[in-house]
């Protein structure tokens, strides 16, 4: 079971802030930037928070769509092909999810590729058979991994309603394909976290 920090913080009577499970002193307490919870200050912080996940959610569904996409033509592997198959499908009935929350939250679909998504499909283009196959697994990993902590963290902080849904399946969705790929590292003689054995 995870705990959070928030979880097992204790008040610094000095302070006013909070001891982290490291012993050191938080200046934001409350965890909305040193914002009550209930003010329409921490609201705001929190509006703006989730606003900022959504744009770089959206533009982590794009990366995974192209980098799919991609896999399909360079990789020499049907285990390759078959699971970036899938991760293009669900990528994109997620980032259909999320984009609807957006959407109402004032956040646009990005119209173009991002800085992230430019570099890793350069650097993936020039690579092909089994040396193709073992970065995009790499890849894959490493995004997922980092996607899934990024949800669960919204999951928590977030007060919308239909964004708490959305990050909630997002993780879920997360988590099959993060099992999902490790288990064709394995086939490809590679580690949990995509390095070779």
């Amino acid at each position: 079971m995870l705990v959070g920090p928030m979880a097992i913080a204790q008040s610094h009577p000095m302070t006013g802030g909070s001891v982290g499970p490291s012993g050191t002193v938080s200046s934001d307490p409350y965890g909305y930037g040193n914002r009550a919870p209930g003010s329409p200050e921490a609201a705001e912080y929190q509006l703006n928070k989730d606003r900022a996940f959504l744009k770089k959610a959206l533009e982590e569904d794009s990366t995974e769509v192209g980098i799919g996409e991609l896999a399909q033509k360079n990789s020499s592997s049907d285990d390759v092909k078959q699971m970036a198959q899938k991760i293009i499908a669900d990528h994109k009935q997620l980032g259909s999810q999320i984009e609807s929350v957006a959407k109402q939250l004032g956040v646009d679909a990005p119209k173009d590729q991002s800085r992230k998504e430019k570099q890793l499909l350069a650097k993936l283009q020039g690579l092909s058979g089994q040396q193709f196959d073992e970065e995009f697994i790499k890849v894959m990993l490493k995004d997922h991994q980092q996607n899934l902590k990024d949800f669960l963290t919204e999951a928590e902080k977030t007060q919308n309603t239909a964004l708490g849904s959305a990050t909630k399946d997002g993780a879920n969705l997360i988590a099959q394909h993060i099992q999902l790929i490790q288990q064709i590292a394995q086939n490809h003689n590679l580690t949990a976290d995509g390095k070779p054995k």
